[in-house]
């Protein structure tokens, strides 16, 4: 038996849920907003597609706590997402205030769940509700570079007319202007990126994928939900099955690549356990400088959050 609760009703809690039932990988999932019937109209709909698309998931809305006791996994979408100008600094101070909350009630009914952040701005409300929860570090974590790789995978398919079936690409960092697009580790069905495109085509790729979120709150006034929703339901699945996929994730970090106490986008391996393992990479100097860039930013923005006594 898997239960999975989904907080936040919004597109991409609505999308999460969605994509997981489609994967009919867990019994349950509970679909949670303080919108109750926008919850419950949400879930209705797709056990409602269950019977077209053919799966078993049973999906239930809520805006009762209670109804999420002994979720194995909660994945926090909550929060207000991001406006055309708005950066995702601007979020601090509400969103974070928003993920206490739902973290500490989580927690009054599910004994040591695995919690996936996807609120915005994610590395910092990764730590946030770390510090709410008590859990272990492997237990906590966020979604950020799964969809940051998938985006810097699916321009290269374009610009090479290829399959996005074949591109595998490792992408660091903070979860925004400041990641780190890996081309070194970027490779097409097993050859090297830099032997199918030139250098100013793959740098042009990185700078907009650095920029993707962005591009498409300027293109729908709003955060993007497709690719979110399904990169958070993506982690679920590879928990759920043990599968121990290597995945970029917000892990906490206490160590490695010389940095502590802060959350960042590393690659992980997940299995049922949460993070099994932060795979360390022989990073090059510029790599480990762009590196260290993101994630002083990062600590930036924490220094924000931690003044704000939230």
């Amino acid at each position: 038996m898997s239960k999975v609760t989904v907080v936040g009703a919004g597109n991409v809690g609505a999308t999460v849920a969605n994509v997981l039932a489609h994967k009919d990988v867990v019994n349950e999932i509970v679909l949670l907003d303080i919108k109750g019937d926008l919850a419950r109209g949400k879930a209705l709909d797709s056990w409602q597609q269950a019977p077209i698309d053919y799966y078993s998931t049973k999906l239930k809305g809520s805006d009762d706590y209670a109804d999420t006791a002994n979720s194995d996994i909660v994945v926090i979408t909550a929060g207000i997402p991001r406006k055309p100008g708005m950066s995702r600094d601007d979020l601090i101070s509400t969103n974070a205030k928003i993920v206490n909350m739902v973290t500490e009630s989580i927690l009054k009914h599910s004994d040591d769940p695995i919690i996936i952040v996807v609120s915005n701005p994610l590395d910092v409300m990764t730590y946030a509700a770390y510090k709410a929860s008590g859990l272990a570090s492997n237990r906590v974590f966020g979604m950020a570079g799964i969809l940051d790789t998938a985006r810097y995978r699916a321009f290269l398919a374009t610009a090479l007319g290829v399959s996005p079936k074949d591109i595998q690409a490792v992408l660091m960092g903070g979860h925004g202007d400041t990641m780190v697009p890996l081309p070194r580790y970027t490779t097409v069905a097993g050859i090297p990126v830099t032997e199918m495109i030139g250098d100013d085509d793959l740098n042009a790729i990185v700078e907009r994928t650095k920029k993707g979120g962005g591009e498409l709150v300027k293109l729908m006034g709003t955060s993007a939900w497709y690719a979110p929703g399904a990169a958070a339901a993506q982690m679920v699945e590879s928990i759920v099955r043990d599968e121990k996929r290597i995945f970029p994730c917000c892990a906490y970090l206490s160590g490695e690549y010389g940095l502590k106490d802060m959350f960042l986008g590393v690659p992980v391996q997940l299995g049922k356990n949460g993070i099994e393992k932060v795979l360390e990479l022989q990073l090059d100097e510029a790599e480990m400088e762009l590196l260290n860039t993101s994630a002083q930013h990062v600590r930036d923005v924490m220094e924000v959050y931690k003044g704000m006594n939230v």
